[in-house]
């Protein structure tokens, strides 16, 4: 529930199991007229192909990135990028106001939404890198500056492979750690069913105790390989469950794997869609207007064909949990 203070939310609770989602009729009826729609073209996977082929024949190429994100290969800001073609561009870039060595405040994060975003019922994002170990403090600075109050990781620190994928911005869960003026106490700890590991921490500013610290769920799901789908959509889908309770007006919603495209799009492209389906937006079934849009806000939002499918099977399990037991000729 959210507190008196708009942009702090009291996730205490959230370590439980997440109530099931009550819908209205309307929104019974809108998920019961996604669902004939999607299953349609789920069971065509020559036309969701194509639509994987059209996207990637239109994609933006690296030469034109970087001609989109002169900040981002500054000199000064270059080595804060993990990887050197996945960078945002400057007019979506996330600005840090209070960090930054070299005065333009840069961290690779970018935000994330669609034009018919509204902040009353569908998140904003930001898809941003896993953070390196010299940018630890912007990206908590990003953290309070934006008043997140969720950050969702889609990777684990070090891959299977021993490949260092993200930089451990993690405080232990006995004492608080400090990333140069910003300290993160952990609340508490839990692991889920669904191998999901959530956190939650206490955020604020080492000069300013006086003020009541930012309270961030920290939402970890370390089994999604990377370039890669999970098994099945059920750990993606309680992500999204554990957040319909999070209202999108309290801040955007982090979102990051290793680079913060492929998993990252995947996440965010599922997530988008069943709240604007829930809203009575239609035009969310355009799954390819989505992604390209995410595309023009991030390159490579949602990688793979592998990614893409995930998306629609992710969708279709979500709606069909939704409306299990009810009519599906439920009134609008």
């Amino acid at each position: 529930m959210a507190t008196a203070n708009s942009n702090r939310f009291d996730f205490s609770s959230a370590d439980s199991a997440p109530p099931k989602l009550s819908l209205s009729p309307d929104q019974l009826s809108y998920c019961h007229q996604a669902l004939k729609i999607l299953r349609a073209k789920i069971s065509n996977p020559d036309s969701i192909s194509r639509e994987f082929a059209n996207l990637q024949a239109n994609r933006m190429l690296a030469s034109d990135m970087l001609l989109s994100a002169t900040v981002a290969i500054n000199s000064v800001n270059y080595d804060k990028n993990r990887y050197t073609d996945v960078v945002p561009f400057d007019s979506n870039r996330v600005v840090l106001k209070d960090h930054g060595a070299s005065g333009d405040g840069y961290v690779n994060a970018s935000l994330i939404k669609t034009s018919s975003s509204s902040s009353e019922s569908v998140s904003e994002f930001i898809a941003t890198q896993g953070p390196l170990p010299h940018t630890l403090e912007d990206f908590w600075g990003m953290v309070i500056q934006e008043h997140c109050p969720v950050i969702v990781m889609l990777t684990r620190l070090v891959d299977n492979y021993k490949t260092v994928k993200c930089g451990d911005y993690l405080p232990a869960e006995d004492r608080p750690r400090g990333f140069g003026n910003i300290s993160v106490k952990t609340k508490w700890v839990k692991t889920t069913d669904t191998s999901l590991l959530l956190r939650n921490f206490e955020v604020n500013h080492k000069e300013t105790d006086d003020q009541q610290p930012m309270s961030v769920l920290h939402i970890q799901y370390p089994e999604w390989p990377d370039h890669g789908v999970p098994k099945d959509t059920v750990a993606v889908r309680e992500i999204l469950k554990r957040l319909y309770q999070v209202p999108p007006s309290l801040g955007p919603i982090i979102v990051h794997c290793s680079a913060g495209i492929g998993r990252t799009g995947t996440y965010c492209a599922i997530h988008n869609t069943i709240q604007r389906i829930l809203g009575g937006d239609m035009s969310a079934l355009d799954l390819a207007k989505t992604v390209g849009i995410f595309r023009s806000q991030r390159i490579g939002m949602v990688q793979t064909m592998d990614q893409y499918v995930f998306c629609y099977n992710a969708i279709v399990d979500e709606l069909e949990e939704l409306t299990a037991g009810t009519d599906t000729g439920a009134s609008s």
